[in-house]
């Protein structure tokens, strides 16, 4: 089954959350006649928004990405959690819309965003060249009113020393036949005592526009706050009772960070949020698996405000009534016959072209061509894949003719430029083709010189990858059978709370992504070295299971 998809439906037709498993956070969620969509966050990872579909709101696939290009975007040099944040995905006269926000900077107050549009006649595309709308602040939407207007929001960010960066939610006429702002943007929203207000959200229902927006920040404190106007600017009213979903002073919740929600209305009229969320292994503890996404039945009475059970993120929830459809699951093994990357599979800062993304010389095989170090942020040669399990792994057999040190290739699990482990196949000065083990925390690098392997000449060697809670655990195969190595890794070093770092009030390191775990090459001499896989086998068990 994929990371990203839910559990098949029960008897009593219930959504199991999170329903995008691992790093699928700030969905924007879209319904097209009998057909939802879920559009999240990519950041420095190709494709760029990673869109899932679903005909009853339980099971859910990936389609891959929108942004499958540097036509689209360029994301050479977009520092780690830097990227495509919190897209928006509409539909408006026959049309697909998305818009996505290119987040360059964090520091100092400084955000230097750029937010584009682009459409397409079909969720698959093609999509139209983008269009730059302006860089004021992030988390751009629009919203199509009943009048056949059209409206660009977006958080207003404010850089200036003791003003709230946060500057409240303002909106501007979008002319979709032109493509282009008109007029002057209008502030709408100041937000509520929860402040850091971003991500609106607007809808038109029973004579109100409705405002949705994200508060609190995106950790434990996050919460979903709706406001309301009779008037398209305001003013607007925030809810009296507070927010509609939040974990906040929950931490025996299993879902916590709960925000950064939209809507969705099914063909009979029932109204559902999808929301960030995160799992801590431990109560408030590291989200090894990042930020997902869930979603909750809204009650919304005549007149009244919406309204979720308790206000608080449930782990099942009713659906709809609608015909289950579940998908085809996804082959335990990928063995790379197709002409494309599969849907699960991303890459890190360049797109997967074929100048470095090879599945047509072997076939059977994907052959990697060496890129950068891990602190490069040109052209590192980086192909994975979200962890959405406690207990998972991915194993891959190598085939690898190292020319010396400069050049690695094997397997990684993987947070950042700074944090990760790292299980690969090198040449050692003595000749020998080896197999070593590398970790970087917070960008310290830890050798492991006490599990090095002497491969004796194999030609093809297995590696795998473990998480198994808060550890990471590798093996190797050199046909004989999977020998693990004695070396017990720290999982929870991968993880947003671990990658964020706050030196004198100011983000020295965000984190926002969640762990990977993929195929690495490392070409540190930039000689033209590849690396060939094959038989990439996910699973996904409990405790100890996967370690045979």
């Amino acid at each position: 089954m994929a990371t990203e998809t839910a559990a098949t439906a029960t008897a009593a037709r219930s959504i199991r959350n999170p329903v995008l498993r691992g790093f699928n956070p700030d969905p924007s969620i879209l319904r097209v006649g009998g057909d939802y969509y879920l559009a999240t966050s990519t950041f420095e990872w190709y494709p760029g928004v990673r869109v899932h579909h679903s005909r009853d709101l339980v099971n859910w696939r990936t389609r891959g990405g929108i942004i499958t290009d540097r036509r689209l975007l360029d994301l050479r040099g977009a520092g780690d959690s830097n990227g495509v944040w919190a897209p928006d995905l509409s539909y408006h006269d026959g049309r697909f819309h998305l818009i996505y926000s290119d987040v360059a900077s964090f520091a100092s107050g400084y955000w230097d965003p750029q937010n584009f549009h682009t459409s397409a006649p079909s969720i698959d595309g093609p999509w139209s060249d983008p269009v730059r709308l302006h860089g004021r602040g992030f988390d751009a939407s629009l919203f199509h009113d009943d009048d056949g207007s059209t409206w660009l929001l977006n958080l207003s960010a404010d850089w200036r020393p003791g003003r709230d960066r946060f500057g409240g939610i303002e909106i501007q006429r979008y002319d979709l036949a032109e493509r282009r702002l008109v007029g002057q943007a209008r502030p709408i929203f100041g937000g509520t005592a929860a402040g850091m207000t971003e991500g609106p959200h607007l809808y038109r229902h029973d004579g109100w526009y409705w405002l949705v927006t994200a508060e609190g920040g995106t950790s434990w404190e996050h919460q979903v706050t709706v406001a309301r106007s009779r008037d398209l600017f305001g003013p607007y009213e925030a809810d009296p009772e507070g927010p509609l979903l939040t974990s906040l002073g929950r931490p025996d919740l299993r879902l916590q960070k709960a925000g950064h929600g939209s809507l969705v209305r099914t063909e009979d009229g029932q109204w559902y949020l999808a929301h960030l969320t995160a799992r801590p292994a431990t109560p408030l503890g590291n989200c090894v698996l990042g930020r997902e996404t869930a979603i909750q039945r809204v009650d919304w009475a005549p007149g009244g405000w919406p309204r979720i059970e308790g206000g608080i993120p449930a782990d099942e929830v009713t659906a709809p009534g609608l015909p289950a459809h579940p998908w085809p699951a996804e082959p335990a093994t990928d063995d790379f016959a197709g002409p494309d990357l599969a849907p699960w599979w991303s890459t890190l800062r360049r797109p997967a072209t074929p100048d470095w993304v090879d599945l047509t010389s072997r076939p059977g095989h994907l052959r990697v061509r060496g890129g950068q170090s891990p602190v490069g942020r040109q052209w590192p040669s980086l192909v994975a894949r979200r962890v959405g399990a406690e207990h998972c792994a991915l194993s891959a057999v190598v085939e690898f003719e190292p020319g010396d040190h400069r050049q690695l290739a094997g397997v990684t699990a993987y947070y950042n430029s700074r944090n990760w482990h790292f299980c690969y196949l090198t040449r050692a000065d003595d000749g020998r083709v080896v197999l070593e083990v590398l970790t970087s925390d917070r960008g310290r690098l830890r050798a492991h010189p006490e599990v090095t392997v002497d491969t004796g000449g194999a030609t093809r060697v297995g590696i795998r990858a473990a998480f198994d809670g808060p550890v990471v655990r590798f093996a190797y195969d050199l046909g004989v059978g999977w020998r693990e190595l004695p070396v017990t890794l720290d999982a929870t070093i991968l993880s947003d709370e671990h990658a964020a770092q706050v030196v004198d009030g100011e983000p020295a390191a965000w984190g926002f992504t969640g762990a990977f775990v993929g195929l690495w090459v490392q070409d540190l001499g930039a000689e033209g070295v590849h690396a060939d896989f094959a038989e990439a086998t996910w699973t996904e068990g409990t405790s100890g299971t996967l370690l045979d």
